[in-house]
């Protein structure tokens, strides 16, 4: 019978090691998601800030790209070609294309990419520079992040976007690898 408490004992003290563990763990999580990590725009990082234009160039921690009308990083697809969007279906639900605005402007300043817009194969309207489709992506939460950058997903790489439309590549920065995101 001692055995027995013994061993019940045992058990309720490593229950109560891998609660306290458990706790630690996501509090350690927790803390660390307050910290800044690649792609975040913490400390002395410039921080995009929403212009309501369709298209913005500002500055970041990858050096000047171009950002939707509320300050939000935009991407481009490498299998993209000729100004057809080649996302749809799962690959749309992470990465949302950036929408054309009704009277598309001629230029803006510090863009130098020529604007244009894309019809998609849903029918809606893409904004696109320089002949490059611009979706923004699901994984960044706040204007200034670039999680997107280099990720591999979907069957191709992407991209932040220079001014001039072309991909801007920087690869102390650029994700490794596809992080888990739904359906995948």
């Amino acid at each position: 019978m001692i055995t027995d408490r013994n061993s019940e004992t045992n058990h309720r003290r490593h229950l109560q090691i891998a609660a306290t563990s458990f706790a630690a763990a996501v509090f350690a999580l927790a803390a660390a998601a307050c910290g800044s990590a690649p792609g975040d725009s913490a400390g002395s990082d410039p921080m995009p800030s929403a212009t309501g234009d369709a298209v913005s160039a500002q500055a970041t921690a990858l050096g000047t790209i171009l950002v939707d009308g509320q300050g939000r990083t935009l991407y481009q697809f490498a299998n993209d070609m000729n100004n057809k969007s080649t996302c749809a279906d799962a690959c749309a639900a992470n990465w949302l294309y950036a929408p054309a605005p009704d009277s598309l402007p001629t230029s803006l300043p510090g863009v130098s990419g020529t604007l244009a817009t894309t019809t998609r194969d849903d029918g809606h309207h893409q904004l696109s520079v320089a002949g490059h489709p611009l979706y923004t992506f699901v994984g960044d939460s706040t204007p200034g992040q670039t999680n997107g950058q280099g990720i591999n997903l979907n069957g191709g790489v992407w991209t932040v976007v220079s001014p001039a439309g072309a991909p801007l590549t920087n690869p102390s920065l650029a994700g490794a690898q596809s992080p888990a995101l739904p359906g995948y």
